[in-house]
């Protein structure tokens, strides 16, 4: 077995017979190493029969090679299968060297070698030589194959990219003609911003698209982007020093744009306020993340936040009409037959029905990004079926996207919900304000909502267990035991199974009659422990136990009455300073009748 996994890499009998006894014949890792790192006691040649190689009969040999002359296959390939059981033996580089030097020159091009899983030792023109000690591949490729190879895809999205804001679909109330942002621009007067709004929605459209508004403004100012992820205060700093460099050569300003500024920490958001105040540059700064969470005051202060809102229906229906007819930049082009790939794209019409337009404009939840994504995955989609028998019909080709096709590409509608961001807040405030309201259908689609984006379920039982005490109350105590059982069943049973016992829980919650008297009660409370009326009083002489003879001589427990012995005795329980003072209401007075 290693002897014929030795053969399939290349190696001449002899020598790989060698290697073999040298390591003791078990190990082909061994073995290879060995032939790598030893010279051979004899040089083999190849004759014109491969399956039989044997020694030069000369009877005195030259010297061998060095190891690094023979030609070997990588220690990978010797986990592929060779289906060739007597591979030929490769050539010395200077036996090579002279056949190619014998070959006669041609103009025509070499075909190029396509790259497979096959062993390079069935194919004599991928033998692999070893330079400096490591195999290369020497592979002939025309100038155009090697400019098809380099070519980059750039995704729809990217190539639709409005260059100015007037190409900018959505966002009226910031891209108006009368808006704060059109007039500061048209007179070269922007300010330092912050673009706050989900994904999709044109926050680094704006932003790039701002120094291509007018002539005017792109002499004016100058545009440097910069991403959080990547980049750190170094990156800042250098950007910095050249506006400012800018600044005095050519009087130029420079905007500088941060995208997901809300990923840098609070010592690197502190670099931009003084370049900021000192007019070096003009900030713009783009985030998913409420700036009220993930961004400091002092930043806050210095720009102004413009919210951007998700794309309604008709602004992305534009977008995807946009997409199908430009046949330039749209899904001609991500097709491959764009005005530059020289395929004859005159008669190659991308058709999109309005079913289509409709289904993805109606599950992208307004992200541009991804309505054009969904998009272009369907065309490919729909234009994998079209059949090319000849160069006359690809001329007269339709591609055709259907609703089918855009639900292929979807596949599953992406929820906006992150487990300790704003949308975490929103839904599980919503969840609490439908069962306040005794709404349980909100309250149970707030639930899946919650579920679906992956939060944990103990965490929402968590929550009901507090709403059973802080809205419901004494007007059902039992409220209380359902969401404690609740918690525990969650935590017995786990996702999926536990959707159910949550959603009975928040349907009773729901459902159940609403007191918020001992909430209120307990605020009271703290609110006057807080304000230091009785704070510090001590308690009250016939409050206090008298477990020894000292205390009861100083007065504990004199004057306290058995309450089960005397029941309508009157007594107070509060100190001095606050008797008469009421902190629980009940019967609750806003409990109406109708809610038990």
């Amino acid at each position: 077995m290693e002897m014929q996994q030795l053969l399939s890499m290349g190696f001449p009998d002899e020598l790989a017979a060698q290697a073999l006894a040298a390591t003791g014949g078990k190990s082909t890792v061994k073995a290879t190493e060995w032939i790598l790192t030893h010279k051979p006691t004899t040089t083999t040649t190849t004759t014109t029969n491969n399956n039989n190689p044997s020694p030069s009969p000369s009877p005195s040999p030259p010297p061998p090679p060095p190891p690094s002359s023979f030609a070997f296959q990588p220690k990978l390939d010797r986990f592929f299968q060779n289906p060739n059981p007597n591979p030929s033996p490769p050539q010395p580089i200077d036996s090579q060297q002279q056949q190619k030097e014998q070959e006669p020159e041609t103009n025509e091009p070499t075909k190029r070698i396509k790259l497979s899983p096959t062993p390079l030792s069935q194919t004599q023109s991928q033998t692999p030589t070893l330079q400096n000690n490591k195999p290369s591949f020497f592979f002939n490729r025309s100038k155009k194959q090697t400019q098809t190879q380099t070519h980059t895809h750039e995704p729809l999205y990217e190539r639709l990219r409005p260059r100015t804001l007037d190409e900018v679909v959505g966002q009226d109330h910031l891209l108006s003609a009368n808006s704060i942002l059109r007039s500061a621009i048209q007179r070269n007067r922007l300010p330092s911003i912050l673009l706050w709004g989900p994904p999709g929605t044109g926050k680094t459209t704006i932003a790039k698209a701002i120094v291509n508004s007018s002539t005017t403004t792109s002499t004016f100012y100058r545009f440097v982007s910069l991403s959080a992820v990547t980049s750190g205060v170094k990156d800042v700093r250098e950007a910095v020093d050249e506006a400012r460099k800018l600044r005095l050569k050519t009087n130029q300003t420079t905007v500088l744009f941060v995208d997901e500024v809300h990923r840098f920490n609070k010592s690197q958001q502190d670099s931009f306020l003084p370049v900021i105040e000192d007019g070096s540059i003009v900030f713009v700064g783009a985030t998913t993340e409420n700036p009220s969470f993930h961004l400091i005051t002092p930043l806050l202060s210095r720009c102004r936040v413009l919210i951007l809102n998700p794309l309604q229906p008709h602004h992305l229906s534009l977008l995807l009409k946009r997409a199908a007819t430009d046949r330039d930049k749209g899904l001609v082009k991500s097709l491959g037959f764009g005005s530059d790939s020289g395929s004859g794209s005159s008669q190659v019409n991308v058709s999109v029905g309005e079913d289509a337009v409709d289904f993805i404009t109606n599950n992208c939840d307004g992200d541009a990004r991804v309505a054009l994504n969904v998009l272009e995955i369907a065309a490919v989609t729909a234009a994998a079926r079209v059949q090319y028998d000849n160069e006359e019909c690809k001329d007269a080709v339709v591609v055709a996207v259907s609703v089918e096709d855009a639900k292929e590409a979807l596949q599953s509608k992406h929820l906006a919900y992150d487990k300790a961001g704003e949308e975490h807040y929103n839904l599980i405030s919503a969840l609490h304000k439908s069962m306040r309201g005794s709404d349980a259908n909100a309250a149970i689609y707030w639930l899946a909502r919650m579920l679906k984006g992956g939060e944990e379920p103990l965490y929402i039982a968590r929550r009901l267990v507090r709403f059973a005490s802080e809205d419901v109350g004494l007007a059902d105590p039992v409220a209380l035991n359902q969401a404690v059982s609740c918690y525990q069943a969650c935590h017995f049973i786990g996702m999926p199974e536990c959707n159910v016992i949550l959603a009975q829980c928040v349907a009773y919650l729901a459902l159940a009659p609403k007191s918020i008297a001992v909430y209120r009660a307990i605020g009271d409370a703290e609110k006057v422990v807080r304000e230091s009326v009785g704070q510090n009083e001590g308690v009250p002489l016939h409050l206090r136990n008298a477990p020894t003879k000292l205390m009861k001589e100083v007065g504990y427990g004199k004057g306290y009455i058995y309450t089960p012995d005397n029941p309508s005795a009157a007594q107070s329980f509060l100190p001095s300073s606050l008797q008469g003072f009421k902190f629980l209401h009940w019967p609750d007075k806003n409990l109406s009748k109708s809610d038990g």
